[in-house]
C-alpha cells in the first residue's frame, strides 16, 4: 500500500487519500509530468479544476502512471478531484461544464469529486447547479461531489434544499494555522462535511515563524512538512502544492510527526485572519445585497 493512500472516508462511504497534490497556476505543459510523478512517488489523490486549465494534463499524468504498470497500478487507486468555475453556475451551464471536464478525463473513465469552485452567484445558480450534480453522480460518472470557499451561512443554503438528495462530501478552503476559521471547521465536521485544505503551507509566506522554526527542529523536520502534519492532526485533507519534483516526497513523508497539544497551542493564531489569496467565504447571499 502507499503511504499517499491513506485515507479518510466521506459522508458517502467513499475513501479519499489524506494528502492530495494541488496544482492551481501549475501550466498544462507542466501538469503531466508533476502529476505523473507524484503517482510514482506515492501519491494516490490530484486536485485539479477547470479554471486551471490544466484538468486534461492532470489526466494525462494518471494515464500514463496506469499505463507504466496495468497489472498493479489501478484507476481505482486513484482520487481525482476537479471543479466547476463560478462562470458555469446554473443548471443547464453546470451540466455543460461537467460533460466538458469529464470529457477531458476521457482517459481515465470518471470523476472522483467535483466541486462548485466558489459560492459566488445567487441563489438559482448555486441551487441548479446543486441539482446537475446530484444528476451525474446518479450517472455513475461522478463519485462524489461537494463545494469550496463556502462560508456557513452558504452550507446553511445549501443543506436546506427542498430537493437535496446528495450532501457536499467536503468543503474546500484556505486554511492554515494563520487562517483557522474555527468555527466553519467546526460546523462542517457537526455536518459531516469534510475539511479540505489549499494552501496548507500559506505559501511560505510564515516560513520564518519562530514557532514554525522551534517545531520543525523539535521533529526534525522542514517548516512545510510541520504545516501538513497540523492539517493532519486536525483532522483535514490537505493539498500541499508543488511543481518541484525534489519536494513530493517530503510532502508526503509526514505521517509519523505526531504534534502535541503544546505544539499546537504553540503554532497556532487562532485571532489571524492571514488569506494568501482571495476569501469567497465571505460572499453575500441575496439577501444580504
Amino acid at each position: 500500500m502507499s503511504i499517499g493512500s491513506i485515507s479518510y472516508t466521506l459522508n458517502n462511504g467513499l475513501t479519499i487519500p489524506k494528502i492530495g497534490l494541488g496544482i492551481y497556476k501549475t501550466p498544462p505543459n507542466v501538469a503531466a509530468g508533476i502529476v505523473y510523478s507524484a503517482l510514482v512517488t506515492g501519491y494516490r489523490h490530484v486536485d485539479s479544476a477547470e479554471y486551471y486549465e490544466n484538468e486534461e494534463d492532470a489526466c494525462e499524468g494518471i494515464s500514463k502512471w496506469i499505463a507504466l504498470d496495468p497489472a498493479n497500478n489501478k484507476r481505482e487507486d486513484i482520487f481525482y478531484t476537479t471543479k466547476v468555475w463560478d462562470d458555469y453556475h446554473g443548471y443547464e451551464a453546470t451540466k455543460k461544464a461537467i460533460e466538458g471536464s469529464l470529457k477531458k478525463a476521457e482517459k481515465i473513465g470518471y470523476i472522483d469529486l467535483i466541486l462548485l469552485h466558489s459560492p459566488s452567484s445567487d441563489y438559482e445558480k448555486r441551487h441548479g447547479s446543486w441539482m446537475a450534480f446530484q444528476e451525474f453522480v446518479a450517472s455513475g460518472k461522478v463519485k462524489s461531489i461537494g463545494v469550496s470557499n463556502y462560508g456557513i451561512k452558504h452550507l446553511e443554503e445549501l443543506l436546506a434544499y427542498p430537493d437535496l438528495k446528495i450532501p457536499p462530501a467536503i468543503n474546500q478552503i484556505e486554511v492554515h494555522p494563520w487562517l483557522m476559521r474555527s468555527e466553519l471547521c467546526a460546523y462542517c465536521k457537526s455536518k459531516g462535511i469534510m475539511v479540505e485544505a489549499y494552501s496548507p503551507l500559506a505559501k511560505a509566506r510564515k516560513f520564518g515563524d519562530p514557532a514554525l522554526v522551534a517545531l520543525a527542529e523539535k521533529h526534525g523536520k522542514g517548516q512545510g512538512q510541520i504545516l501538513i502534519a497540523w492539517s493532519l492532526a486536525k483532522g483535514y485533507i490537505v493539498l500541499p502544492k508543488t511543481v518541484t519534483e525534489s519536494r513530493l516526497l517530503p510532502n508526503l513523508d509526514v505521517f509519523e510527526i505526531k504534534l502535541t497539544e503544546e505544539d499546537l497551542a504553540l503554532l497556532e493564531k487562532p485571532n489571524e485572519y492571514f488569506t494568501t489569496g482571495w476569501d469567497p467565504t465571505t460572499y453575500p447571499l441575496d439577501s444580504e445585497k
